[in-house]
């Protein structure tokens, strides 16, 4: 089977598009589905481009699992100071946060906890969301009710509801992004995301408005008197 293969090609094919058109300023992360696979992608990923300056979440074709709300809490993290220690450079603090814009990238494929998954970005304003709305089933099974001929029963188990208005969400709807942007197949084929590009198009530009370096370390302070 060699879809582990293609899937890490395209991934790096991805990396390679987005430093490329950057000059590496933003990084890229993709996030196949929320469970085990999902959380190595995200780790093995994210966190080596914590000093990008942006970076591009990828949750399109995400499968669905149940740890949007680790990787989220990841993304949510608010730069409150910085941190310095001799003979080193400094560092934001909390720890591990990427001081940022941030895009999502989804699409029909983004299925499940890969709905919730852009519906807690934007609640929380992490940044627009581009691509095709997402799939819109985000109720959830468990177990299963086995017949004697072979099949089985599912029941619904799980759903989620809006904090602030007290109604059922994103169920037989989906997610729609700020920005649609449908891939073309024929230019999909040949190579051309167009989704992808849209991306690094509004990152750069969000870029513009932030500060361009990490700080330096403020002076010491005086304390001989």
């Amino acid at each position: 089977d060699e879809a582990n293969l293609y899937y890490y090609n395209w991934v790096q094919h991805n990396i390679d598009i987005v430093n490329e058109a950057t000059d590496s300023k933003v990084g890229y992360v993709h996030i196949p589905d929320m469970s085990a696979q999902g959380l190595n992608e995200f780790v093995k990923y994210y966190y080596p481009q914590l000093k990008k300056k942006a970076i591009i979440i990828d949750d399109r074709g995400n499968g669905g699992g149940n740890v949007s709300p680790m990787i989220i809490e990841r993304l949510n993290r608010q730069l409150s100071m910085w941190g310095m220690m001799r003979n080193s450079s400094p560092g934001p603090r909390p720890e591990a946060v990427l001081v940022g814009p941030k895009v999502m990238l989804v699409d029909n494929y983004s299925a499940s906890d890969g709905d919730l998954f852009p519906y807690q970005f934007r609640k929380l304003n992490l940044g627009k969301i581009i691509g095709v709305r997402t799939w819109g089933g985000v109720v959830g099974i468990r177990g299963s009710l086995p017949f004697i001929d072979g099949g089985s029963l599912t029941k619904p188990e799980f759903a989620p509801f809006d904090a602030d208005k007290n109604k059922f969400i994103i169920e037989g709807s989906g997610i729609t992004p700020d920005i649609v942007v449908d891939n073309d197949p024929a230019k999909e084929y040949a190579g051309e995301d167009e989704q992808l590009n849209k991306a690094i198009e509004v990152i750069m530009e969000e870029l513009k408005s932030w500060p361009a370096e990490w700080p330096d370390v403020p002076d010491f302070p005086d304390k001989s008197e």
